[in-house]
């Protein structure tokens, strides 16, 4: 296929090696323009190539396409990407500017490289826009100071930001009494005789109120009705709140498949699935409690002293927490607390890094991911993707408190997710918005 002919109206875009390995597809995400790979990338994705990590899985697949598109082409001069309306690319080798990032900022460093090549694509190719990308702010920072225009990757960034501010909740006040009383008595009401004409979403959830009454109803959009709620416990754990009360719901209920829980520390999030899935475990061959390893300080988990196992504790320790708080509602000798223990030597019940259960299939489980912001929507998508029959999957996490560098509140998996399955009648969302650690905790969240 020959070269797609450019014009002063295509752009150029110089791809960081961050944008690679948050979608290794991304060079073809960019239309009728042109997209540059520094060698300097080339060589960083070399580093990541080995490893079980979603990151490592990027860099091997963009390497495999790369192989793909350049089969009868050498790579260093403009070749075709495939498609139809697709623009060229190639891998641009070390430049020689009359402007160098390295002196500039006083250190030889893969980024300043990278920035080296945009300069160089500046002055060779005269009348074409050079834009960088990177979901490296500091790198993007750098770039503009350079006066080379920067942005983020923005493919599957959510655009309206309101979404991430779904409750999954309505409130509805100042309904009849009378039809409220109806809804007590028989349990569940034709959802138009309250809702009317109002657009109906499935698996909302609704608070009820009348002057001096009030009640929790779930919208059970196969059959259109209006479902009197109860706060149940599950596994001797009580909801505290209305929005837990509807989030349990969603974990208990058994055709809602695909759960999100958006919420603070302290909200009940992860202690709701985990208790949800315990008082289901019938249901179920096994329940995976999993979440992504987010290194501290964001240094790699190999400085950290002893075996791998000793290396990963301190992640899942706040899992390890939740189910002892669940196991301690009963004395030790109560059958309940036993059946735990039992659970976790039959490996019924695994708590694992994330990492550990990729791969791994995914029929007849209850799935809970905790921290689900710290996942890229790629990995969000490779979860869903692996789910067998009789599987449920819940994602837990707080989309404003990203550990991950790359990441932010409108491209993290979490709010991918909100944001893709809203109005899909397997998926239900809730946002826990109160604290029930402590009146101190309630403070750090509100005021701190």
């Amino acid at each position: 296929m020959p070269r797609v002919k450019a014009t002063n109206d295509s752009k150029i875009f110089v791809l960081d090696t961050s944008v690679i390995l948050f979608a290794h597809n991304s060079i073809m995400n960019f239309a009728e323009h042109d997209v540059v790979i520094p060698i300097t990338v080339l060589e960083e994705l070399d580093q990541f190539k080995k490893g079980s990590d979603t990151k490592n899985f990027e860099a091997r697949e963009f390497i495999r396409l790369l192989d793909t598109l350049s089969k009868d082409h050498m790579i260093h001069n403009w070749t075709p990407l495939n498609g139809k309306g697709k623009g060229n690319f190639k891998v641009l080798m070390n430049p020689q500017n009359s402007l160098n990032a390295n002196e500039i900022f006083g250190e030889e460093k893969n980024d300043h490289k990278i920035l080296n090549a945009a300069l160089s694509l500046k002055q060779s190719e005269k009348g074409r826009k050079v834009i960088l990308v990177s979901k490296d702010i500091n790198l993007r920072l750098k770039a503009k100071s350079l006066e080379i225009h920067a942005e983020d990757y923005e493919t599957g960034k959510i655009k309206n930001i309101s979404e991430l501010e779904n409750t999954g909740k309505r409130v509805l006040e100042d309904v009849d009494a009378e039809l409220i009383n109806e809804l007590y008595e028989k349990q569940v009401i034709d959802a138009k005789s309250i809702l009317g004409k109002r657009e109906i979403e499935p698996n909302t959830f609704y608070i009820i109120k009348s002057l001096n009454k009030s009640v929790l109803a779930y919208f059970n959009a196969e059959e259109n009705v209006l479902e009197k709620i109860e706060k149940k416990l599950a596994y001797n754990i009580k909801p505290k709140n209305a929005e837990q009360t509807f989030a349990l719901h969603a974990i208990m209920n058994p055709a809602i498949k695909l759960v999100s829980i958006q919420g603070v520390a302290g909200t009940g999030k992860t202690l709701l699935a985990l208790a949800g899935a315990l008082e289901q475990r019938r249901d179920f061959k096994q329940i995976f409690l999993a979440r992504p390893i987010v290194p501290l300080s964001n240094k790699d988990i190999g400085y950290l002293p002893g075996d791998i196992k000793s290396k990963l504790n301190p992640y899942m320790e706040p899992l390890w927490d939740n189910l002892k708080f669940i196991q301690n509602q009963y004395k030790e000798s109560d059958k309940e607390y036993q059946k735990i223990n039992e659970m976790i030597t039959q490996e019924k019940l695994i708590i694992q890094p994330l990492a550990y259960i990729r791969g791994r299939s995914l029929s007849n489980i209850f799935f809970i991911v905790d921290e689900a912001q710290n996942l890229t929507p790629h990995e969000i998508k490779t979860i869903i993707s692996r789910a067998g029959e009789n599987t449920k999957i819940i994602f837990t996490g707080d989309v404003f408190q990203i550990d991950t560098p790359y990441l932010d509140s409108q491209s993290n998996g979490l709010s991918y997710l909100i944001d893709r399955a809203k109005n899909h009648p397997l998926y239900a969302h809730i946002k826990l918005e109160k604290g029930e650690r402590s009146e101190l905790a309630n403070l750090a969240n509100d005021l701190l």
